[in-house]
């Protein structure tokens, strides 16, 4: 929790007062973003339910890319099942994690290596950092959360500082630096995590879901990858950083790959926190529709 919180601070100080025109000619790949979501949530939908024969909201909640926690949390009251959702997003997250990084290394080779730890270097470290910038840092990650929690924002933790953040570096008022030091603990936080919640998952147990969460990670992945492969082609932004900004890999994970990368994080991180939006408002009228053709049912739930 308090790398997520200072984590959200560090991606808000990447919105820096011009970042609004850069963020208005984003327009044709946010759309672009939505038309690729819906298509890679059909494609994984139609893989689970007609060919591995999950119930409708079962393959739902585990295909749709984005807020693996919070869509866990809700299929609490939809599924028997809710660890299997869980396993579906770790796992995608996971593969995210650990193969972003080595297709930017076949893509850009060498050069991707040493730019990596160019930008790594360049960062400022505690020991370059006044006092003031300090305390600010802290204060926008730890009251930023309870403001979140208030006003009911979805991944308070995250969005929370993120927001909190962006919009004190937009109105000029603060210019915190990003702090090397804090993002190495980061990527081993993250990292850590990520495996950690994969070995409490039982293996015997969910042995039979692994093979169906590989295969629909794959699909999802693959449909983000091929749409943000053509749009780079056409907008001749990069194929990398375009995919970090499509692939559904969980928005603090992306974004510090991002920041590692060097690539503009609030490009990266405006389409992720539009993409999870749209999830989150899309998700209750799905349930609603699904509800309405009998395909859920609270009281007797699927085997799956």
């Amino acid at each position: 929790m308090p790398v997520i919180l200072g984590l959200g601070t560090v991606i808000g100080s990447n919105f820096r007062p011009d970042v609004l025109a850069h963020i208005g000619s984003s327009g044709i790949t946010v759309v672009v973003m939505f038309i690729a979501t819906i298509i890679a949530t059909l494609a994984g939908l139609t893989y689970l339910v007609r060919v591995r024969k999950y119930s409708f909201v079962m393959a739902l909640l585990s295909c749709i890319p984005g807020g693996q926690a919070e869509v866990t949390a809700i299929s609490r009251d939809f599924v028997q099942k809710d660890y299997v959702v869980a396993l579906f997003h770790l796992v995608r997250v996971a593969l995210v994690f650990c193969s972003t990084p080595l297709i930017l290394a076949f893509v850009e080779g060498d050069a991707a290596v040493i730019r990596s730890n160019d930008a790594l270097a360049s960062m400022a470290g505690i020991a370059d950092i006044d006092l003031n910038s300090m305390l600010l840092f802290l204060m926008i990650s730890i009251f930023s959360l309870p403001v979140a929690m208030l006003v009911r924002l979805p991944m308070p933790h995250l969005l929370g500082p993120l927001l909190i953040s962006s919009a004190f570096h937009i109105l000029g008022l603060v210019e915190i630096p990003r702090i090397s030091e804090f993002v190495i603990v980061a990527q081993i936080v993250i990292g850590a995590s990520v495996g950690a919640r994969l070995a409490c998952v039982p293996f015997r147990q969910l042995a039979m879901y692994i093979r169906d969460a590989i295969v629909n990670s794959a699909i999802v992945l693959s449909t983000y990858g091929v749409i943000a492969y053509c749009l780079a082609l056409l907008t001749g932004i990069d194929f990398i950083k375009m995919l970090l900004a499509f692939v559904p890999g969980g928005l603090y994970e992306v974004t510090l790959l991002a920041l590692i990368f060097g690539f503009d994080i609030a490009f990266v991180a405006f389409h992720h926190t539009i993409r999870v939006m749209m999830v989150f408002l899309g998700l209750p009228f799905i349930i609603t529709f699904a509800e309405r053709r009998n395909l859920i049912n609270r009281n007797i739930k699927s085997p799956h």
